[in-house]
C-alpha cells in the first residue's frame, strides 16, 4: 500500500461514512463547453482507494465524464452536532478509473454490480475530522498533497 495521504483519524472517519457527492466534469460536442456534475452516491474506501459504485454506474452521468476526463473531486462531509454547529468533512482530488472489484459494497445491496470507479486521492482538505473545525473564530482546514 502506498503512503496514504490521510491521518489516522481521517481513514477512520472515511471508513465510518458511506454517503458522499462526487464531482465530474467533461465537454460535450453537442455544447462544446465543459459542464460539471455532482452527484450523490455511495461509496467505500479500503485505506488507499475511495470505490464509488452504483446499480446502473456504466449508463450514468459520472461514468461518462470520467471516461472523457478522469480528473473527479469528491466530498465526504457530516454533522457531529447542530447545536451547537460542528461539521466535519474531507474533501478530495483524485484520478478516477473504471475497475471491476468483488466484495465491495454493492454486493450487500438489491443490485449487486462489480463495476466500481476507483479514485486514487492525490489531494485533500480535512476540517472537524482531528481538531475542531473553528479556532478562535477562524475555519481551521488540514491540507496534504500525494508524494
Amino acid at each position: 500500500m502506498a503512503k496514504s495521504i490521510f491521518t489516522q483519524k481521517e481513514i477512520k472517519y472515511l471508513k465510518s461514512q458511506r454517503l458522499a457527492r462526487i464531482a465530474t466534469a467533461a465537454s460535450t460536442q453537442r455544447e462544446g463547453s465543459v459542464q460539471p456534475d455532482v452527484a450523490p452516491v455511495g461509496f467505500d474506501f479500503d485505506g488507499e482507494y475511495l470505490y464509488v459504485g452504483g446499480m446502473n454506474l456504466l449508463k450514468s452521468k459520472k461514468y461518462r465524464n470520467v471516461m472523457k476526463n478522469n480528473k473527479v473531486a469528491i466530498v465526504v462531509d457530516d454533522l457531529k452536532s447542530i447545536d451547537p454547529w460542528d461539521p466535519r468533512g474531507i474533501r478530495i482530488y483524485g484520478i478516477a478509473e473504471i475497475v471491476t472489484r468483488q466484495g465491495g459494497y454493492m454486493e450487500n445491496t438489491d443490485h449487486p454490480n462489480p463495476q466500481y470507479i476507483r479514485i486514487n486521492p492525490n489531494k485533500k482538505w480535512s476540517w472537524g475530522v482531528e481538531e475542531p473545525v473553528f479556532v478562535q473564530g477562524k475555519f481551521n482546514v488540514k491540507k496534504a498533497n500525494a508524494d
